[in-house]
C-alpha cells in the first residue's frame, strides 16, 4: 500500500496524551487529518495535554487537527465524535481505539466504580466507538480499526492480580478477533497492537510507582508500528495480534536502543506476555 498516511483521516480515542498522542503526530508528519477524540479539554492538574494542545502540534507538524471531547461511555458522545470527524473531512478511513481505563487490583480491593469504569471504557467504548465508524469506513479506500489491546492469553497468571482489569483488556482484543471475521468480506481491517515492553506514559501514575520509567519504552515505537499496519492492504492484513517489536522487525528496524527511555537499561516486559 502507500508509503505514508497523506490525506487520510483518522480518529484516535484518548489522543490528548500518550501512545494516542504519539500515533497522531506520526500521521500528522504525513499530512493526515486527525480527529482527536479525548476527554481532557481543559488543562489536567496532573496529566500533560489537552484535545486542543494536541491538535495545535498536529497543525505545526503538517496535519489537519479536529478536537473532540469524547465520553466513549456514551453513546451521543461516540454517534457525535464520529458525525463531527466525517463532517469535517468528509470520510473516516481510520479508527484506532486507544482510551483506555487500568486499575491493577484484586477483586476485593477494587472498588466497584473502578470496574464499571474499566468495563465501560475499554469494552463498551471500544465496540460502540467502533459500531459508530463501521458504516463510515465501508466507504473508505483501505479502512482500518487498530484496537490497542493484547494477544488473548489464557494463563491463569494474567488473571490472578487483577482478574477485572485483564477481562475488560481482553474484551477489547476479542472485539477484534470478532469484527475481524464480521468485515472480513467487506474489506475492513481489525487488529490488535500491543507493545512488548512497558510503555513510560502518564499511566504508570496509576500503577503507585510499581514501575520505574528507565526500564520502559517511549511512546514513539507504539506510533512507528501503528504506521506500518495501517498501511497495510485492509483485505489481506485483519484479526493479527501485533506486538510492536515483531511489526517493526518486519519492517527492516534492526535498531530499538532508539526507543529507549534510558538505553542500555533492561526492559520490563508488558503484562499478558509469557516467556
Amino acid at each position: 500500500m502507500g508509503t505514508n498516511l497523506a490525506g487520510k483521516t483518522l480518529l484516535i480515542t484518548g489522543a490528548s496524551r500518550g501512545i494516542g498522542k504519539a500515533m497522531a503526530l506520526k500521521a500528522a508528519r504525513d499530512g493526515a487529518n486527525i480527529a482527536v477524540a479525548a476527554k481532557t479539554h481543559q488543562k489536567h492538574p496532573v496529566l500533560p495535554g489537552t484535545i486542543h494542545s494536541t491538535v495545535e502540534e498536529i497543525d505545526a507538524a503538517g496535519g489537519h487537527g479536529l478536537a473532540i471531547r469524547l465520553d466513549v461511555r456514551d453513546e451521543a458522545s461516540v454517534e457525535n465524535a464520529v458525525a463531527e470527524t466525517t463532517g469535517q473531512f468528509g470520510g473516516l478511513d481510520i479508527l484506532v481505539n486507544n482510551a483506555s481505563a487500568i486499575m491493577l487490583s484484586g477483586t476485593l480491593e477494587l472498588p466497584v466504580k473502578r470496574y464499571d469504569l474499566m468495563f465501560d471504557t475499554n469494552v463498551r467504548g471500544t465496540y460502540l466507538m467502533s459500531r459508530a465508524a463501521v458504516p463510515h469506513l465501508l466507504k473508505a479506500a483501505n479502512p482500518h480499526v487498530l484496537n490497542l489491546a493484547p494477544p488473548l492469553n489464557m494463563n491463569p497468571k494474567w488473571f490472578k492480580d487483577h482478574v477485572a482489569y485483564t477481562i475488560a483488556k481482553y474484551g477489547m482484543s476479542m472485539c477484534v478477533l470478532g469484527m475481524a471475521q464480521e468485515f472480513r468480506g467487506q474489506g475492513i481491517a481489525f487488529n490488535a497492537l500491543w507493545p512488548r515492553t512497558v510503555i513510560a506514559t502518564a499511566a504508570l501514575n496509576m500503577l503507585g510507582g510499581r514501575v520505574n520509567p528507565d526500564h520502559c519504552r517511549t511512546e514513539e515505537i507504539m506510533a512507528d508500528a501503528a504506521h506500518a499496519i495501517l498501511r497495510q492492504d485492509s483485505r489481506l492484513c485483519t484479526g493479527n495480534f501485533f506486538l510492536d517489536e515483531d511489526v517493526l522487525r518486519g519492517t527492516g528496524v534492526t535498531d530499538f536502543e532508539k526507543y529507549a527511555v534510558k538505553p542500555g537499561e533492561p526492559l520490563l516486559k508488558d503484562l499478558f506476555l509469557d516467556g
